[in-house]
């Protein structure tokens, strides 16, 4: 069940050790079984039946053996196919050899009788290339002196075609007389099984070590060699003989592939039941394994963690199963108490879930914190929206979205790719961040970065009509404030890039400072829920004195300039607060003994880093010592999870060993991780800005 987290209890041995071992391993190899069918379906063209089967109960041993069976028909049927297919591959490749050949010889001998009467008529004693090589007419000459050449044909690939006769050349020193005639479409290959273009080659060579040489090197270049008749006749009788088995071969082929479709097509029709009853098996098995047997060996004894919510569901899950199994000893069901640390388990739903696991991503909250997954549904695209916010594409946004949400239903029983997957899976954080984008597109008063007048017309105009491509000089406020976002007179200005820019991260920072506030407070809460005194005077009150005196006190200058209109220089006030907090501020004060509150707060920051450092590692000690003296039983109050996991074994086995220098250590990496990350993450959300900042370009271009 989802709501049971089983615990294991055969540790101490190995995964081949223990009693359900063997039936894994079978439902591995079914598992593995399946897998291929699928991959046979898939090059088929065949997939598995997605209408509803009707289950029927089929043992796991019938299963496994009737899997068996048709692995091995198919294995076979396979194979046989792949013969029969290239023996059809090289007959075709023989036919076409034995017509471009056919076709080389009567040529040649045509060449040939031309030449010699060529040479008769004109008396002159020329060697010709081709006539002692194919003239077969009787000649003055002694028959003992002339030489019998033997030739080689077949096909090589277009690609090595030159390099094959530049080698044949060099290996018989010239010796060989080659004739190559290019196919006109590409052929599949015997051995390979794929299109190929090819030339049908002959090899006209004289001696039995020139043959040698020329076959090694057919052999290395991946020619194909087929053999050939001189005579006419029987080159015609070859190529009906040839013709005959490709028919026969191709009706074979035919059939076999019919009879592997209905074969693959059963298998289809049932899969995904077999595959369903495979991976329950698998896990029902997996799940026995971490179970223990009592001393009798006669019952099994599981533990596990599950919400209280679902004892009951699970009380009845049990008997159902002990009555559908016919067994004579029902199911026990106690609930134990411990003092170990249960695991965390939140409750979502589908407009949930996608939240909760981008906090899971990050971090996994202890057994009864709070669950920051609750409010990273508002802030996390809230957050987006900042970077995003245009009305017009959180429109086109929200459409798509709702596409997916409207029809949810029939895409989960889908198989998509993995992008709509991922797509499909966030339609619910999608939504909310096109919903943010256009509150937030209204607030910047842009729609695919053109401001419109959609509450109320512009609180500017021109003084007159020179002034109508003056930008902002000549403009002057003769309405009410624009009700609800930016003026849209700012759009188009000189100065729209300093102030929105300005505005944009100003705005990013208060933000961040806001949810820093907020991780923390909400430390608090969980400090105040477990009654740890420690993590409130030791973390969470110095990290908001840290934290707030200084970026805190940023956000209060930011809003102070906002409401007062000063031309105070921020950066340098945050700058010189460091270097040098005792100069006089001049043009850049805000409010009254603004200087005096700034060295106040300087002091309180650096109060504060070993105000979390130091007290709390030697208050756990002392809370340790007094525990194992016996003189008070106090839990141990530490943040670290390590720490906590110790804490609960401690309850569960009785004793602990504190190291003092591993809790020192920790608690002085968070301490430095905490202050460098208030620095760090401060810098990192002015990323809305700039993001937002080249979103903007970017419609704008």
């Amino acid at each position: 069940m989802c709501v049971c987290d089983v615990l294991q209890l055969n540790s101490d041995k190995s995964p081949f050790q223990r009693t359900y071992a063997g039936q894994i391993k079978k439902c591995g190899e079914m598992a593995r079984t399946l897998r291929f069918f699928k991959e046979q379906m898939l090059k088929a063209g065949v997939s598995p039946s997605a209408k509803s089967v009707e289950e029927t109960e089929i043992d796991l041993d019938d299963l496994e053996v009737k899997l068996a069976e048709l692995e091995a028909e198919l294995t076979e049927m396979n194979a046989n196919g792949e013969k029969l297919q290239r023996s059809y591959n090289e007959l075709v490749e023989y036919k076409i050899v034995l017509r471009k050949a056919g076709d080389f010889f009567p040529s040649a001998q045509h060449s040939a009788t031309a030449r010699q009467r060529e040479m008769e008529l004109n008396q002159m004693v020329e060697e010709s290339i081709e006539t002692p090589l194919l003239q077969e007419q009787a000649t003055s000459t002694d028959l003992s002196k002339q030489v019998k050449l033997g030739f080689v044909t077949g096909l090589v690939s277009r690609g090595k075609s030159m390099a094959f006769e530049r080698i044949l050349f060099r290996a018989t020193r010239g010796n060989v007389f080659l004739k190559q005639v290019p196919i006109e479409a590409p052929i599949t290959d015997p051995v390979s099984g794929e299109k190929m273009e090819k030339n049908v080659f002959m090899v006209f060579y004289s001696g039995e070590r020139v043959k040698n040489k020329i076959l090694k090197i057919c052999d290395a270049f991946g020619a194909n060699r087929y053999p050939f008749a001189e005579d006419c006749g029987k080159q015609a009788l070859m190529i009906s003989e040839v013709s005959g088995k490709i028919s026969e071969l191709k009706s074979t082929i035919d059939a076999g592939l019919l009879h592997r479709d209905h074969l693959l097509r059963t298998i289809g029709d049932q899969f995904e039941q077999w595959n369903l009853k495979v991976k329950k098996e698998k896990s029902i098995h997996h799940t026995l394994n971490m179970l223990s047997l009592d001393v009798t060996k006669k019952c099994l004894v599981a533990e596990a963690w599950s919400p209280v919510f679902a004892t009951k569901q699970i009380q009845d899950v049990l008997q159902r199963a002990s009555v559908d199994s016919n067994s004579q000893v029902g199911a026990i069901f106690q609930v134990l108490h411990t003092r170990e640390s249960p695991p965390t388990y939140f409750r979502t739903n589908k407009f949930t879930s996608a939240f909760q696991e981008i906090v899971d991503a990050y971090g996994v909250a202890k057994y009864q914190e709070a669950n920051p997954g609750v409010y990273t549904i508002v802030t996390f695209p809230f957050l987006f929206a900042v970077m995003f916010g245009d009305w017009g594409h959180g429109i086109c946004l929200l459409l798509a979205t709702l596409f997916f949400i409207i029809r949810e239903k029939k895409l989960s029983s889908q198989k998509l790719g993995d992008i709509t997957e991922m797509t499909f899976g966030g339609r619910y954080v999608i939504m909310m961040m096109s919903l943010f984008s256009i509150y937030t597109g209204f607030i910047y008063n842009e729609c695919f970065s053109v401001a419109f007048d959609l509450f109320a017309p512009s609180a500017y105009a021109c003084r007159d009509l020179s002034c109508r491509d003056a930008g902002s000089i000549g403009l002057i406020k003769v309405r009410d404030t624009y009700p609800f976002g930016v003026d849209p007179a700012w759009h188009g200005t000189r100065s729209e890039l300093p102030f929105l820019n300005s505005l944009k991260m100003k705005m990013s920072i208060l933000l961040g400072v806001a949810q820093m506030n907020l991780g923390i407070l909400i430390s608090y809460s969980n400090a105040t829920f477990f009654g740890n005194s420690l993590n409130i005077w030791f973390q969470f009150i110095p990290q908001m004195t840290f934290l707030n005196s200084l970026f805190g006190y940023l956000s209060l200058l930011i809003i102070v300039k906002w409401c007062t209109g000063s031309q105070a220089d921020l950066y340098h006030i945050m700058i010189y607060m460091f270097l040098s907090p005792t100069d006089e501020l001049g043009d850049n004060q805000l409010f009254p003994y603004q200087k005096t509150v700034q060295l106040v707060l300087l002091l309180l920051a650096l109060v504060s880093v070993p105000w979390m450092l130091l007290p709390k590692p030697f208050l756990l000690k002392k809370q340790h010592e007094n525990r194992h003296q016996g003189q008070s039983y106090t839990q141990v109050q530490s943040t670290d999870d390590a720490l906590s996991e110790a804490n609960h074994d401690s309850h569960g086995h009785g004793h602990e060993e504190f190291e003092f220098s591993e809790v020192f250590v920790h608690q002085l990496i968070h301490t430095i991780e905490f202050v460098l990350g208030a620095v760090s993450n401060t810098a990192s959300y002015l990323r809305l800005w700039a993001l937002r900042y080249a979103v903007g370009n970017q419609n704008y271009a």
